[in-house]
């Protein structure tokens, strides 16, 4: 049996993994090459004054809650469209939770709106 060090200091399974990692982010840039667009300075820069103008959560304030935004979301779809993907009006500020739930959710069509009295709408 290895140790702890064996396992983890260049080891084959530490190469296996970096190589799989690498396959993995080559065909995520392959399928997706807007993703670039995230670490351009115009997307930081409005992403910065989207969290300055809105630091909290959009849909937080919609359920009367205050939360945090640290998530800049993209209000309506981009679809591989650079001009709506840096259209500032198109971006709200949302907490991590409201992003990565219930965005996600509404995307893939499965989310839907519920009312005041806690039923979907």
């Amino acid at each position: 049996m290895k140790t702890p060090k064996q396992r983890f200091s260049g080891s084959y399974e530490c190469s296996d993994k970096r190589e799989r990692n690498q396959r993995y982010d080559a065909k995520r840039r392959e399928e997706k090459p807007w993703r670039v667009w995230y670490k351009t300075k115009r997307w930081y820069a409005n992403r910065g004054k989207r969290l300055r103008d809105e630091p909290l959560c959009r849909m937080c304030a919609a359920e009367g809650k205050v939360g945090s935004a640290w998530i800049v979301d993209h209000i309506k779809p981009h679809k591989d469209n650079a001009d709506l993907f840096f259209d500032y009006e198109d971006t709200q500020s949302l907490c991590v939770t409201h992003h990565n739930r219930d965005k996600h959710k509404e995307e893939r069509g499965r989310f839907k709106a519920v009312g005041e009295d806690g039923w979907p709408v």
